[in-house]
């Protein structure tokens, strides 16, 4: 089965899954990406794989809008439309069985007119949530209504995407639930190498409390780090053995250290942005993990953690649950509800005896959502797609 991939940009967690992907296609998975916006060390970690069928094309014009950074909230800068000439041959060229993409925009639109034309199939893999896309403009909302009637189905990475998609009158046979994994294996490999003497001395360094809260991630509005300082001010009043770590840099690393001091908040540390390789300390040194984001798809942090069989305390606005986040294993709140959050966080504090138990829940969980599993399921919705042509 030959598969094209075609997504204007990607980051290291899809790697292992291309590389699976292209396991199970016999070696025949091409990956075109715009090689002006994806990092160059991903570009060659994807040339180490598949050689000269990762194919990095240039010359992209973009229409309308303005450059959305990753920490600003979703649809927050006007309609953007990236084009590149010759993308929709080049898809053509590679004489795929079937195509695959990433978004609605992006470079979907070249998938589209192939199948338009050519029929050839079109599997869109889509992460957004009627949360992260709340803000959508009435343009943007009804383009993509035409532009899912033009394609012949969408993975979801979960739940809370299938049902934002199927707003738009999507058929559920056109739905497959499935596109998201975290490389958690070298995290958790790096973990079972840290020592009892290595945990202990980043205890010390940091004078981190016998019981360690930890965030991972940037320190920025959307991931609401604030809200989380000033619910722990509450907490820490009642509960003093406990450590909160706020593991990251960003534009509210400043704000969050004067509001540290300000409040005379003791037991939060602020070590700024590590080297990834020093991140598996950190995790080893936790005992749950919490994400009061405002807003995300699908946070890798969460599944990361969850390798690192931690429990979870997780914001509603994440998309991620209940897929990975549920009773078992822990808790979803409301990061802007102060008295929800408050309870949460005391909650789960009072519940720490059974920590060990969701954390092994967690670990058990996130198994399902592994490069190898996920890789299948997409590769297994493309052959039913084909066989339905």
């Amino acid at each position: 089965m030959k598969i094209t991939w075609v997504t204007r940009s990607f980051l290291d967690y899809r790697i292992p899954i291309y590389e699976e992907i292209n396991r199970l296609s016999n070696n025949q998975l091409i990956v075109i990406y715009n090689a002006e916006v994806t990092p160059l060390r991903c570009q060659e970690g994807l040339k180490k794989i598949l050689g000269s069928r990762a194919v990095g094309l240039k010359g992209e014009i973009r229409f309308g809008g303005k450059k959305i950074e990753n920490q600003t909230f979703a649809n927050k800068g006007g309609l953007r439309i990236p084009l590149l000439p010759g993308l929709i041959n080049k898809i053509k060229k590679s004489e795929p069985d079937i195509i695959l993409s990433d978004g609605f925009f992006q470079w979907t639109y070249a998938a589209l007119i192939n199948n338009a034309i050519w029929q050839t199939p079109h599997l869109m893999l889509y992460e957004r949530t009627k949360h992260t896309e709340r803000n959508v403009s009435f343009l943007r909302y009804y383009l993509r209504q035409i532009a899912s009637k033009f394609i012949t189905a969408i993975s979801c990475n979960g739940i809370q995407t299938k049902e934002y998609l199927q707003e738009f009158g999507i058929a559920e046979k056109k739905l497959f639930i499935g596109n998201m994994a975290a490389d958690s294996s070298g995290l958790q490999n790096a973990i079972s190498k840290i020592s009892k003497n290595e945990i202990l001395k980043l205890k010390k360094s940091f004078n981190l409390k016998e019981d360690v809260f930890l965030f991972v991630g940037q320190l920025i509005p959307r991931k609401g780090v604030i809200e989380l300082i000033k619910a722990w001010k509450d907490f820490e009043k009642n509960f003093s053995n406990a450590s909160l770590v706020l593991l990251g840099s960003g534009e509210q690393l400043e704000l969050a250290s004067d509001l540290l001091n300000k409040n005379r908040i003791n037991n939060v540390c602020l070590p700024g942005k590590v080297d990834y390789s020093e991140v598996a300390t950190f995790y080893a040194v936790a005992d749950i993990f919490i994400i009061p984001t405002l807003e995300d798809n699908w946070s890798l942090v969460v599944p990361e953690a969850m390798s690192c069989s931690l429990p979870i305390i997780c914001s509603k606005y994440n998309g991620c649950w209940p897929e990975l986040v549920k009773k078992e294993n822990g808790w979803v709140f409301d990061p802007l509800d102060t008295s929800n959050f408050n309870h949460t966080l005391n909650l789960a504090y009072k519940n720490k005896e059974k920590w060990k138990e969701m954390g092994e829940s967690s670990a058990k969980i996130v198994s399902d959502f592994s490069t190898e599993k996920i890789a299948n399921k997409i590769v297994n919705s493309c052959k039913e797609i084909i066989s339905d042509k």
